[in-house]
Parts: structure tokens; sequence; C-alpha cells
């Protein structure tokens, strides 16, 4: 006679680790590190903003610089007249980076669940490297400085950086079932933490070479490690001869494992929850449509609150080593350093609050507290002292209670909606799922910086409107 489900769970979450082969910690690790490095590449830009806005104007305002003859030729990397404009044109790139990435995870997803995720995530992270050291490197050394060709630089490099996600939270749900998830996932989570830290830890070693020198090494990383993914990778237990997710002999023990958080408690027990993304053709599923991945419930809701949180998340992430370098005076590398501790923070609420919400097997309970109390630690933190312990401690507390609900939205409870009872037909939808709540979070970032932007422009653009209605009415009465 077939137990209750919820006499069953305390077996279901002793099979996390007894199903736990060596495949299994394989594939945690490599997916862990090859988003790591795609985010530590992604990092080093806001790592070396300051050293960049200095490389792009005037010497006479920058008093860092040695005054090299002949002028002309020394100092043909001046794009922009003063730091202000320099630094606006920084925010333009992460805009463009974010329309950019949000365009591309909604393709990705879709691309994901219809080709072979390794293929797609090798591809990626060696095309983004070399983008990367192109955009950072090779103009640098070449000095070639063109704001056009940046731009164009940092579209494709979204687009390339947007095949990541999507594929590796794939990769998980197919060899991680629900058993656990929220502790797993959380965990895991902290790959975007790590690749933060490892960006802010290489940028500042070899900053003081020059700015180049940190998009060289991120980017020399990142493409050793696409080809380590490409010949390492496992995308799914069939390809080793293990059971699928649900396939398993213990029957309905383990379907109870496998079976989504958010799915019925009074399902059908005979139902099963199969692989996302098997290899025999013969049994594959089709993949899900787009607008019906949009149609799952929970996917636009939860795509719409992750559009809101990402914004404030990404804001730290784009800009905080640029605001404690220039709103306390601190060193560039110090403050790169600095800015660890918020993802030090991240990666302690994302594996705590998804341990939490797996033993209350609810996600968005959790979810909710932990961003009541960002708001206290927001307000604590934009009056922080000019004190490197106190602010660092402030710090880990936001990255804490932001941080660690922006993992458990992008991953753990990603991999529930794309692992819903309604795909069991159709379970190619995890890529395609995970693409949606991640774009839909970058598009809320990048509009969110957008309007921030014309918002605190608003009173130049005021004044310059102003000045050119008055030269018209001038022009008009000397006529």
């Amino acid at each position: 006679m077939a137990l209750p489900g919820s006499l069953r769970r305390q077996p279901a979450d002793r099979g996390l680790v007894s199903h736990c082969t060596h495949h299994h910690i394989v594939v945690f690790l490599l997916t862990f590190f090859s988003y790591s490095l795609l985010h530590a590449s992604r990092k080093t830009f806001s790592n070396v903003k300051v050293s960049i806005s200095s490389q792009w104007t005037p010497s006479c305002l920058n008093t860092t610089a040695p005054e090299l003859q002949p002028y002309e030729l020394w100092n043909s990397s001046h794009l922009f007249p003063n730091a202000e404009e320099a630094t606006l044109f920084l925010g333009t790139l992460d805009t463009i980076f974010l329309f950019s990435y949000a365009v591309g995870l909604f393709v990705s997803g879709i691309v994901g669940d219809r080709l072979n995720l390794r293929w797609v995530l090798s591809f990626g992270m060696c095309s983004s490297a070399l983008v990367v050291f192109f955009f950072g490197t090779l103009t640098e050394w070449l000095h070639f400085y063109n704001k056009w060709f940046y731009c164009c630089l940092w579209v494709v490099n979204g687009l390339l950086q947007s095949t990541g996600w999507p594929c590796v939270v794939a990769v998980m749900g197919n060899w991680f079932g629900k058993a656990g998830r929220g502790f797993v996932f959380g965990l895991w989570s902290a790959c975007a933490s790590v690749g933060n830290i490892l960006g802010a830890f290489l940028a500042s070693c070899v900053l003081k070479y020059g700015y180049e020198y940190a998009f060289l090494v991120t980017a020399s990383v990142q493409f050793a490690g696409g080809l380590i993914v490409f010949f390492g990778l496992l995308t799914s237990p069939k390809e080793v001869g293990l059971p699928e997710l649900g396939a398993d002999e213990d029957g309905s023990v383990e379907e109870d494992a496998n079976r989504p958080l958010m799915s019925n408690d009074d399902a059908d027990d005979d139902d099963r929850n199969y692989s996302i993304q098997a290899t025999d053709t013969d049994n594959q599923p089709k993949a899900i449509g787009f607008f019906q991945a949009c149609c799952l419930p929970g996917v636009v809701l939860y795509s719409l609150a992750y559009a809101c949180l990402k914004l404030v998340n990404y804001s730290f992430f784009f800009w905080l080593p640029f605001y404690l370098s220039n709103n306390f005076g601190w060193k560039e590398a110090e403050a790169d350093q600095l800015s660890i501790w918020y993802d030090v923070g991240g990666i302690i609420g994302g594996t705590v609050q998804g341990l939490i919400s797996d033993v209350l097997q609810k996600r968005a309970p959790v979810l909710a507290i932990s961003l009541l109390f960002a708001v206290g630690s927001l307000f604590g933190y934009s009056r922080s002292p000019n004190s490197k312990p106190i602010n660092a401690v402030i710090m880990a507390i936001t990255g804490f209670f932001i941080g660690g609900p922006s993992n458990m939205i992008s991953s753990a409870i990603s991999a529930d909606l794309g692992r819903q009872d309604l795909v069991k037909g159709s379970s190619e939808a995890l890529a395609t799922v995970t693409g949606i709540v991640d774009g839909t979070g970058s598009i809320g970032a990048a509009v969110g910086q957008t309007s921030s932007t014309i918002l605190f422009i608003s009173p130049l653009i005021v004044r310059e409107m102003r000045l050119l209605l008055h030269e018209r009415h001038l022009r008009v009465l000397a006529e």
C-alpha cells in the first residue's frame, strides 16, 4: 500500500546522500566553476572602472597619469573630456550588457532544451572569453579606442554570457532531484558569488600592471574552463548508464524525492518525473514551447519578482567597488577586496535559506521574510560610516538578505518551476524556464538602471532644453 506523501518525505531526504555518486560530485563542481568563471570575467569590468575612467579622460583631470610626449600619440585614449562623461558611458555599457544578456537568456534557454547542453555551455564560455580579451586587453595593447566598438563588443558578450545560467541549471536539474534541492541548489548557487570573489581577487592582484591584464587573466582562465567543460561535463545520468530521476527501482519513495516542491501532494502516485535532458532520442520528449513555459504556474510571478530583486542585486554587482572608491576615497584594489563581503553574505544566505525552505517544504515565505529584512539592511548600509570593518559587516548582512533570495529564485525555484507535474509529458522545459526567469530579471535590472540614469540627469536635460529654447528665441528676435 502506498504511503502518504508526508510519511515518505523522511526516506526521500535520505535518498539525497544514498543516491549520490562521484558523477554527481563532478557535475556539481564542473557546473559550479564554469559559471563562477563566467561571473569572474563579468565582475572584472566593474572592478576596474576607476582605472578605465582614468584612462579615458585627459591627464590634466587624472593626476595619476604620467605626462608622455608627444601628446597626440599618447593621449589618443581620451574618449571623454571629463570623468563624469566617462562614468556615464560605463553605466551605458552596463545597461547595454544587461539588455543583450536578457534577450540572450530567453533564446539560450530555448536552444539549451533542443541542443546538447555541453556544446552550448562550452561555446558560450570560450567565445565570451575571446570577446572579453578583445574588449579589455587587445584594444589597450593596440591603443585602439572607439565607443561604438566597445558597445558592439559588449552586446556580443552579453549574448554569449547568457548561454551559461540556463545550461548549468538544466544540467544540475538532470542530476539532482527534489530531495534537499533547496540546500543543494542554495549551496551550488554560490557559484555566482564565488565568481565575483574570484574576479575581484584576480583583478586586484594584477591591477597594478594595468587594467588590461585583469581582463587577460580572467579571459584566459575562462577559456580554459570552457575546454574542460567540453571534454568533461556529463549532461545526464543516462550518459554513464545511471537511472534517470524517478526511474529508480525504489519506486514511490524515489518518486516523492524527485517530485517538484510546487506539485500537488494528492497527485496520482503512479506518475513519474522523467529526465530533462535524456540522450536517448527514442524516449526523449519534445521540448516545451516558450509561451507554454510562460503559462506554467508561478513562472510569471517569480519572474516579475526576480526583475525587482535583480535590479538591487546588480546595482551592488556593477557599482559597489566604484562606490567605495569614490565615496570613501579608498584605493581601487582595497575597494575590490572589500566588496567581496557582499558576496560572502550572499553565499551564506542562499545556503541557509535554501535549507530552511527544504525543512518547511515552502519557498515563498522564506523569500518574503528575507526581503523584509533586506529593506532594513539597505537603509543601514546607506548610513555606513567611513570604517572598513563596519562597512564589511553591514555589507555581508545586506548580501545575506538580498543575495540569498536572488540565488534561490534563479536556481532552486527555477528548478521547481521547470520540474512541475504539468511538464512531465514534455519535460525538456528547465532551461527554457530558467531563461525566462533570469531573462526577466535582467530586463528589470536594465530598465531600472536606464530609468535611474534618466532620473539623475533630468535636471541637466531640463536646463539644456531651456538654454536651447532661449537661444532659439534670441535668434528669432534677431531676425
